[in-house]
């Protein structure tokens, strides 16, 4: 038989394998290294690019009836076993804090953050500090409002003085009422509280005539006004500054948050404190909404994020605006239940059901 023959075979390095190959650095490969070189630093510098956009992210929560949060003189206070946590929302980006582009990336990825141009959050031409003026005032602005409804929903009276701040550009009192002016009257009867002048109004529908009365400096005079409004609400036109003079004093002290968002929640803890009833009850109630004096509930932006903010927090229930509801739909978190309202009133009792434990049956949005 024919012997197979074998190429002979080098012998083992005492070093292990003979190193591969090197293949030939050519033009090409130098090119592909340097493309993909600048590729990689075009892309990270893209995400320090700054952006014109803002960021909302859930922010803190804070129980209004924690000891030191709402302080009240001049009237008996009562504890409380549960939670009414107002709602915040953490906002990057904005008038001299540009967002950059890796943080718009981020937030894109992120269903609990929502990433919009900076237009739809801050007024344009506006600093950073002027923003922040408006918040705090803002803020001022809605705890006063907030006292005046809670106080009001539990029968006290509120005497104010009616300030007009200005008009309505087209309405019925445009050309007619100067800022400054202080209404006195409605259709006859005197005005001594803000109640007193949405009650009067709540009697009439739009298009009627009304006459109010007037202090201008030293004078008075009937100023007769054509009122406007959708549906059935009748609308002056006027934007009222009033200045409370209240029966008891409440004081509201909070940092580092601004705005008229937690305005329900303020006047919700403020009747829990007043009122014997343990409200809440041991329960965790979250929420949100601007409150006005007459006690309307007014919607606010980023509830998305407010509602997570709530479950992070250990919230079981939310109070969200009833104009909210459209945002609501489709974001509430698994483990939260959301009760739709509309006025103060209607926050009240759904604390109170809830504390029962019959929250079952409150609205929700749909």
């Amino acid at each position: 038989m024919r012997d197979h023959q074998h190429a002979p075979q080098p012998e083992p390095s005492p070093f292990g394998d003979a190193p591969a190959a090197v293949a030939p650095i050519t033009r090409r490969t130098v090119t592909l290294g340097v493309s993909l070189l600048a590729t990689a630093v075009l892309a990270a510098v893209a995400l320090v690019v700054p952006t014109p956009y803002a960021m909302r992210s859930p922010g803190p929560t804070e129980d209004t009836l924690q000891r030191n949060l709402i302080q009240i003189d001049g009237a008996r206070t009562y504890e409380s076993t549960g939670e009414l946590r107002l709602t915040t929302v953490s906002v990057l980006g904005g008038p001299g804090y540009p967002m950059l582009s890796g943080q718009v990336i981020q937030g894109w990825l992120d269903p609990q953050r929502s990433v919009l141009p900076v237009e739809a959050i801050f007024p344009e031409a506006v600093t950073k500090e002027q923003q922040q003026e408006v918040s705090q005032a803002e803020m001022v602005s809605s705890q006063e409002s907030a006292t005046a409804a809670a106080l009001t929903e539990l029968g006290y009276d509120v005497p104010a003085v009616l300030d007009v701040a200005g008009t309505e550009p087209g309405s019925g009192a445009d050309g007619k009422l100067d800022e400054g002016d202080v209404i006195t009257e409605f259709q006859g009867g005197p005005v001594g509280t803000y109640a007193d002048l949405i009650d009067g109004l709540a009697d009439t529908s739009p298009g009627d005539d009304v006459t109010l009365g007037v202090r201008r400096g030293d004078r008075t005079m009937d100023v007769d006004i054509t009122t406007t409004g959708n549906g059935e609400r009748a609308v002056l036109g006027v934007f009222i500054d009033p200045h409370y003079d209240f029966p008891v004093d409440v004081s509201i002290e909070i940092e580092n948050i601004g705005g008229p968002s937690a305005g329900t929640m303020f006047a919700l803890g403020i009747i829990d404190k007043l009122t014997p009833e343990d409200e809440a009850n041991g329960e965790v109630v979250a929420g949100t909404g601007t409150m006005s004096p007459e006690g309307t509930v007014g919607p606010i932006g980023g509830i998305e994020q407010k509602l997570y903010g709530a479950v992070r927090d250990e919230a079981d229930w939310f109070l969200a605006p009833a104009d909210n509801c459209p945002q609501v739909v489709g974001n509430v978190p698994d483990g939260l239940n959301v009760v739709r309202v509309a006025t103060l009133a209607e926050a009240r009792d759904a604390v109170e059901q809830i504390g029962r434990g019959e929250g079952g049956d409150l609205p929700t949005c749909s």
